[in-house]
């Protein structure tokens, strides 16, 4: 029996999956990631937490199936995207993570502004000069952890790392080095030029693997460590939010992926290369094809931080239902109106990456009064997000993509009352999928095309099914058009407010 495996390195959970070609899951697994927002913007995560889990995750997948070390062909990883770890020169982790989401480098932001040329920097590197770029976090160690900086040696990404623990060998994935900002896209290649705005050595940022690239083998102590055979090939691995949006089926002119994990994700397939300083542009994993996309600082992450924060007490409540918290709190939303009784909540807790990438964004919860609970609340925060969604599908249209099939995935996507609420936003029918097992299944499928199992990317699907449409509520359109408007403006008279702050 010839096996696949699929590792998702994700913010809030690190998850396993074990396929059998063509169309079988055998095995999923997943363990909590623990996020540390120790100050206002910060995001960081322990690199050592992940590869636990992940030893834990294959162990556990071996047992649970029966599958022998032997049978497990390959192994692909995911991840999100671009997370910051860095290695010393003996290999030792020299701090935590700094994630995709982290918004600390606001300064760093606008000193590259200063001294590039914006419109040429996004020409060449494919993406603008905001706070994805870890050219800016790594010039914030500099500033702020010079002892830090000074001692870098690696500077590679959360699913990097992992291979890296696997294999022993030091590789960044394509989408990596894109999002990072340190691609030529005229050349697909790292560009020492761009590597030198971080400030740090060329030989700092290893050789660039394609996703499906083999670029190495389990080593005997990472045989030891999670009981794979020593010699099973590992490849480059992919984005987490491009592997979903594959196994989606997101590969044509109209076709658009809404993935709800713990930040949410918009994505679009083209064969050409528009570069704009609002979306990230990545590589899709089918060779010769393009993904633009936006991704939002926060989703998942911000509704469990609510529910821990504002909701624990309800979870007797949802017990005595035989619900979770979360399905708990959906039908209570479900029972307020459209538009929240007024309520509008801006979720910029990390401050916000696309489309309008400011870093000193903050949260807001606007037009609260004592007649409103924690229905009401609940139901705006989950309408923040679909406006999110409504203006990046702005941008997307601005640019001329075609944005005509909706389709909902990832965690968040199993909340009916949530994609009800993006149907009703955008008035256009959101259809769930089934089954779908999120970014893992993509990362195995990119261990089975590198190591010859199988050559059609489209055979990926056959792991999807698609569920429930959910039609949008012609009632509730007028409700929502004022209160996207509504959102837009609040966003614009607090970013005119802080320009203005003595």
């Amino acid at each position: 029996m010839t096996c696949v495996l699929g590792l998702d390195i994700g913010t809030t959970s690190t998850i396993g999956i074990l396929v059998r070609l063509p169309d079988t899951v055998l095995g999923l697994a997943s363990r909590p990631v623990t996020l540390r927002s120790d100050h206002a913007g910060w995001a960081e995560e322990d690199p050592e937490q992940w590869w636990a889990n992940v030893r834990d995750i294959i162990k556990e997948l071996l047992a649970a199936t029966g599958v022998a070390a032997g049978d497990v062909a390959a192994v692909g990883t995911t991840g999100m995207l671009p997370a910051v770890v860095l290695l010393d020169g003996e290999g030792r982790l020299l701090r935590p993570s700094i994630q995709q989401s982290d918004g600390r480098c606001g300064v760093e932001v606008e000193d590259l502004r200063a001294e590039c040329d914006e419109r040429a920097f996004i020409a060449k590197a494919g993406n603008g000069i905001n706070q994805q770029l870890v050219t800016a976090k790594l010039r914030w160690l500099e500033r702020h952890e010079p002892d830090v900086f000074t001692r870098i040696a690696t500077v590679f990404g959360s699913y990097d790392y992992i291979n890296w623990r696997l294999t022993g060998e030091r590789r960044v994935e394509q989408n990596w080095a894109l999002e990072a900002g340190f691609v030529d896209l005229a050349s697909h290649e790292i560009d020492a030029e761009l590597v030198a705005l971080a400030h740090v050595p060329r030989a700092a940022i290893p050789a660039m693997a394609l996703s499906h690239e083999i670029i190495g083998v389990i080593s005997a102590a990472a045989a030891a460590a999670t009981g794979l055979a020593a010699g099973t090939p590992v490849v480059g691995g992919a984005a987490d939010m491009i592997a979903s949006a594959l196994a989606a089926g997101i590969t044509g002119p109209g076709d658009v992926l809404l993935k709800f994990g713990g930040s949410v994700d918009v994505l679009v397939a083209t064969d050409r290369a528009q570069p704009d300083p609002r979306l990230y542009l990545d590589y899709h994993l089918v060779p010769g094809l393009f993904m633009p996309n936006g991704c939002m600082s926060t989703g998942g992450s911000a509704l469990n931080w609510f529910v821990r924060t504002f909701a624990s007490g309800e979870a007797a409540a949802a017990q005595a239902l035989g619900l979770t918290i979360h399905q708990h709190l959906d039908r209570l939303a479900e029972a307020r109106p459209a538009g929240a009784d007024g309520i509008t909540v801006l979720p910029y807790f990390l401050g916000e990456k696309t489309p309008i990438h400011d870093p000193s964004a903050r949260g807001l919860i606007e037009g609260l009064t004592l007649s409103h609970d924690l229905g009401h609340l609940w139901r705006a925060l989950l309408e923040a997000y679909a406006y999110a969604i409504a203006h990046h599908v702005e941008v997307l249209r601005d640019l001329g993509h075609r944005t005509e099939r909706f389709i909902a995935s990832d965690g968040g996507a199993q909340s009916r009352a949530w994609m009800q609420i993006v149907a009703d936003v955008l008035q256009q029918p959101v259809q769930r999928l089934a089954g779908h097992p999120g970014s893992c299944i993509g990362a195995a499928w990119t261990a089975a095309i590198g190591t010859g199992l199988t050559a059609d990317w489209s055979g990926l699907s056959a792991f999807v099914r698609h569920a429930d449409r959910l039609q949008p509520d012609p009632r509730n359109a007028e409700v929502y058009r004022r209160g996207y408007r509504r959102y837009r403006e609040l966003y614009a008279k607090l970013a005119t407010m802080r320009q203005v702050a003595p």
